[in-house]
């Protein structure tokens, strides 16, 4: 069987390219990272990929508001390809910056597809502030996500201005219903936040750190999977691994953030 193969967008500041496409590779995908002109040029083309991913950092500084301009980029230079993609069965991915693209662009959430119409916001945290924290996350094992298949609660990074997840009541109950939101921030007992913060960084509503579309094939969360990959990314691992020892076991070779994708490369196993 050949590769998978795995597109990871890079350009005008994103910065996570490294780190995700590390991840993918260890997942066992051939991986390509791609300058967003490599793309809207046509030197590239994606349908030659069945994972796309659009990862952190900060596209044109943030710019008129997150992702924005990255957004509209994408759909006026590559709306059609992108389309065609998802269509065909493609797997998308937005981490972070990427959510935020995905979100202006409007594949997410995705209840008509080729729309490309804005339904939810992810606006400034309710703080006032740039987090970069440790959090908890529950998956929701109803969701239909290719990418949260088997994954437990879990920790990982935050590191935004923008991550508050802002929907209409109708749109909020919409996404519920369908079980396309897949993570919720929780406590450190792991039940739901309810907005407190620290545990809820930014005021999300519902405490929403992640949705997916109708087909469970094009997902966004805030938090950075590609962060905890291996179990020394964790802050507190030297304390894991002497508390495991002394239980007769060992610090877990990978972190969870590698369940994410190595799920979207067997997708096609």
């Amino acid at each position: 069987m050949s590769a998978v193969r795995a597109l990871v967008l890079t350009g005008f500041g994103l910065n996570c390219d490294w780190e995700t496409a590390h991840a993918l590779q260890v997942a066992g995908a051939q991986v390509d990272r791609v300058h967003l002109n490599g793309l809207s040029e046509g030197t590239i083309k994606l349908h030659h990929y069945q994972i796309f991913v659009v990862g952190g950092g900060f596209s044109w500084a943030d710019e008129h508001g997150a992702g924005v301009i990255m957004a509209m980029r994408i759909k006026h230079r590559l709306q059609g390809d992108l389309l065609a993609f998802i269509e065909k069965g493609g797997l998308v991915l937005g981490i972070c910056n990427g959510f935020q693209v995905l979100v202006n662009l409007g594949v997410l959430p995705g209840f008509d597809t080729g729309s490309f119409k804005r339904e939810v916001a992810l606006i400034g945290n309710d703080c006032g502030q740039f987090r970069n924290q440790w959090v908890k996350v529950l998956p929701n094992v109803s969701s239909p996500c290719v990418f949260t298949r088997g994954l437990e609660a879990m920790e990982m990074p935050i590191r935004h201005g923008e991550g508050k997840f802002f929907a209409e009541p109708e749109i909020l109950r919409r996404l519920q219903g369908g079980n396309q939101v897949i993570f919720t921030y929780a406590g450190p007992d792991e039940t739901p936040a309810q907005g407190e913060f620290p545990f809820n960084p930014n005021g999300s509503l519902k405490d929403i750190a992640g949705i997916c579309d109708p087909t469970g094939r094009v997902a966004g969360l805030m938090p950075h999977p590609e962060a905890f990959v291996h179990g020394t990314h964790h802050p507190e691992w030297t304390y894991w691994r002497e508390k495991l020892g002394r239980e007769g076991k060992k610090l877990p070779h990978e972190g969870p953030g590698m369940v994410l994708f190595r799920n979207a490369v067997n997708h096609f196993a």
